[in-house]
């Protein structure tokens, strides 16, 4: 089977571009898109129905978000110090509920990729914010609800830029790369009853395909999209890690994708606004959230602790 190629029709969300624009995450109770601007310091809100974007500023780096409690505007997000609870309400200030903290291995460190599994649970990598020192101090945690509070505990170590968490539709696999020109590596794990990673296995060597792997997807047929960051690509994997799809951008740094819209049927991709190449001009649409069209469908995310009986 050979390799399909697309160049899809898109939206330009009415935002500004992000510098470093990641966690796009689609509600189905509010029917909108969160994402967030790291580097900004931005959460970001769109309602298709009623095209409004509504902004909030936050007092540290957000790596990325999840869903949180029944109400519209609950989140929790990855900041520098710890994971936080948000209600974010228009025109209102952002007051984070701190819910656990972390201790990280240097200075200069923040959180990064995360999402939560099928049955709620929230995992997430942290890093070194200067890529250029190449260090291998970020962990894996994931935070568990429990009748006592959130429980965040250590579960991988080792990594330089943790990135493209994703689970199967049943729960039972899951996916994290390490996007860092240095490893470039996308691995898989069986996922046991008790939300432990086991047999880390290579799923796909990115260093045989073009771009880094960043933030990534898995859609209702199993399969692994991730942002060819560098490459202006969007690469879908089988769950057997054989390449079968490729989705041109028009911008150069893809970061993370998700699937949303009133059917799961639209891809939503953030981007960074730094060129890939250096001296090059930025392209026109860098930083910017796109819509595309493709017609494959994804899975609805799981609220944290939404799994718990």
């Amino acid at each position: 089977m050979g390799v399909t190629t697309r160049t899809p029709d898109y939206a330009v969300l009415p935002a500004p571009a992000c510098a470093v624009g990641e966690s796009p995450l689609w509600s189905v109770a509010g029917q909108c898109l969160w994402w967030v601007d790291i580097e900004g310091r931005l959460v970001y809100r769109y309602g298709p129905d009623s095209g409004q974007v509504d902004c909030w500023e936050s007092p540290e780096r957000i790596g990325c978000v999840a869903l949180h409690g029944a109400e519209q505007g609950g989140l929790i997000a990855a900041m520098e110090t710890g994971v936080f609870a948000l209600a974010l309400v228009p025109n209102q200030v952002m007051v984070p509920r701190l819910l656990a903290p972390i201790s990280h291995g240097q200075a200069g460190m923040r959180c990064n990729d995360g999402r939560c599994d099928r049955a709620g649970r929230f995992w997430v990598s942290t890093m070194v914010r200067d890529m250029g020192l190449a260090a291998p101090q970020g962990v894996l945690y994931r935070m568990d609800a429990s009748a006592q509070g959130p429980v965040l505990r250590a579960q991988r170590g080792g990594l330089i830029t943790g990135n493209g968490l994703a689970f199967s539709p049943d729960g039972k696999l899951a996916y994290l790369s390490d996007s860092h020109p240095q490893v470039q590596q996308i691995w898989q794990f069986d996922v046991d009853a008790d939300g432990g990673l086991q047999s880390q296995r290579s799923f796909v060597d990115m260093r045989q395909h073009p771009g880094r792997p960043d933030g990534a997807a898995v859609d209702q047929d199993g399969c692994y999209w991730t942002c060819a960051n560098d490459a202006g690509l969007l690469l879908r994997f089988t769950p057997q890690g054989v390449l079968d799809m490729q989705v041109h951008l028009p911008m150069d740094k893809p970061s993370m994708c998700a699937f949303g819209g009133a059917r799961l049927d639209q891809l939503f991709v953030t981007s960074i606004r730094a060129s890939a190449q250096p001296g090059a001009a930025p392209h026109t649409l860098a930083g910017h959230t796109l819509c595309l069209e493709l017609g494959i469908a994804g899975l609805p995310e799981q609220a944290f602790g939404a799994g718990l009986v």
